[in-house]
């Protein structure tokens, strides 16, 4: 049994508590946060688990085995590299970090005291995104050719990071997991429309040496909520909608077909494909339950994280530069994974 203490007891944490607590393989021992009034209704709901509002505290007990960081990404650093010291593992909120040098410096830190580190890319645990990276693994839906997301919704607008840090950062681990690819350029653009505030409204676009292009579409200020992305292959193409309770991947048999016959090449003939549309069963255990076991399992056996802070630093490297291009408006960013390809 592994015992787990979670630091920050607001919008994630106690989704955390609750998750670890109900695991097989972990327990919640001790809560942090430096507000009591976030502290009181969880110690009302686990009476049994203990509460601080000393991190300090937290990393001295000797029954805690590893820490989860929900807090916001500008205190991560020092929270993760304060845990790793002090002997702990860390199950780290995304972005793992505000720059690539913290993220690099976590995983060295982790790596000399072996110990796990692992980042929250919570859609990597979904049944539908492990069921898409099947289907591309897979090469039913053929090489893959574009990715096109969109995520908007109404608020909740945050102080401390942009759009692309709060909701890309979600698509772009779906796109990591699933293409198991890097860019090697990104360009982004985005408005600001509060004065005072960070970027509210941002397109993303990704290009790969494959030929692949992804584009992302992220907006705090749309009047409905849009969750959807489009995956599209040379066989085969692949809607999946988050938002949906049923059928959130669905896979359409459609597509083009150029001539290759010289003598006819001339006239660009294309054939259009129109077959069936299947939804396939997907997996519906909540992504943080699998995201827990998953975690245990690693800190238990040493194995390697699907979501490790190699993962993490890849994504921390596509947001800086995406938001270096933002601030040139548009200008690519050149981007470099020696060393860190999934």
């Amino acid at each position: 049994m592994i015992n787990v203490g979670v630091v920050g007891c607001g919008y994630w944490g106690p989704n955390l508590i609750r998750n670890f607590l109900e695991s097989d393989a972990t327990r919640t021992t001790m809560i942090c946060d430096l507000d009591p009034e976030r502290l009181a209704p969880m110690t009302r709901r686990y009476p049994a688990v203990r509460a601080t509002t000393s991190y300090a505290e937290m990393l001295a007990d000797t029954e805690v085995d590893a820490v989860a960081i929900a807090t916001p990404v500008r205190t991560h650093f020092d929270l993760a590299m304060a845990a790793l010291k002090a002997g702990k593992h860390v199950l780290i909120e995304k972005p793992m970090t505000e720059t690539v040098a913290q993220a690099r410096l976590l995983i060295e830190e982790a790596e000399r005291r072996r110990l796990t580190l692992m980042v929250d890319h919570t859609f990597v645990y979904t049944g539908a995104v492990r069921r898409i990276r099947a289907l591309v693994d897979s090469g039913d839906v053929g090489d893959v050719r574009y990715f096109d997301s969109i995520r908007v919704n109404l608020g909740l607008f945050q102080h401390d990071v942009d759009v692309i840090w709060d909701l890309a950062v979600h698509d772009l681990s779906i796109l990591d997991y699933v293409l198991r690819q890097t860019p090697v350029e990104v360009s982004a653009v985005g408005a600001n429309h509060i004065p005072g505030m960070p970027e509210n409204i941002a397109y993303l676009t990704l290009f790969y040496d494959s030929g692949v292009i992804a584009h992302v579409n992220v907006n705090w200020l749309a009047p409905v909520k849009v969750r959807r992305t489009l995956i599209g292959g040379t066989r085969k193409m692949i809607i999946f909608d988050d938002l949906e309770t049923s059928e959130k991947v669905k896979i359409y048999d459609s597509g083009i077909t150029v001539t290759q016959d010289p003598e006819q090449i001339y006239q660009m003939l294309i054939g259009y494909r129109t077959g069936d549309m299947y939804a396939p069963k997907i997996d519906g255990k909540e992504a943080l339950r699998v995201e827990v076991a998953h975690f245990a399992d690693c800190v238990a056996t040493g194995r390697r994280s699907e979501t490790d802070g190699v993962a993490g630093l890849r994504l921390v490297s596509m947001l800086t530069a995406a938001t270096e291009s933002m601030k040139s408006r548009g200008r690519p960013v050149a981007l470099s994974f020696e060393g860190v390809a999934p």
